[in-house]
């Protein structure tokens, strides 16, 4: 099993230096599981937010040879989870096949006082 940590120079990059986008473990088959942090996005709406995210998400796993059919589990922190299906009306349109496994929190205040969705992922990447 190997590890790498890293931050794709293809994705948009880490508002802090202090940690990595993805965590990849390694398997010897050549299957992997991509741990991806958190993301948030830049918008005025929690839909703008929601798109860019899942946009974020997209670039982090197709560095690594994934996809979002590949993720295998979904966290998502809202700020108002009164606006779940604001939020999950994205989120339809970006996961389309078998839903993974999910949880979805409300939370006081995310990274950043603007940020209202942050959502991050575990992709299970099949071996090549």
């Amino acid at each position: 099993m190997q590890i790498s940590l890293d931050s794709p120079a293809s994705a948009l990059q880490p508002l802090s230096p202090y940690y990595s986008q993805v965590a990849r473990i390694e398997h010897p088959d050549g299957s992997a599981l991509l741990f991806v942090s958190g993301q948030i996005a830049e918008g005025a709406t929690l839909t703008e937010q929601t798109r860019g995210v899942f946009e974020t998400l997209t670039a982090l796993l197709e560095a690594h040879g994934a996809g979002l059919a590949d993720v295998v589990n979904i966290r998502t922190y809202l700020t108002d989870i009164s606006r779940l299906d604001e939020y999950g009306a994205v989120r339809r349109e970006f996961l389309t096949g078998t839903p993974p496994t999910s949880m979805t929190f409300e939370a006081a205040r995310l990274f950043r006082p603007e940020a209202l969705v942050e959502v991050e992922v575990v992709a299970a990447v099949p071996a090549r």
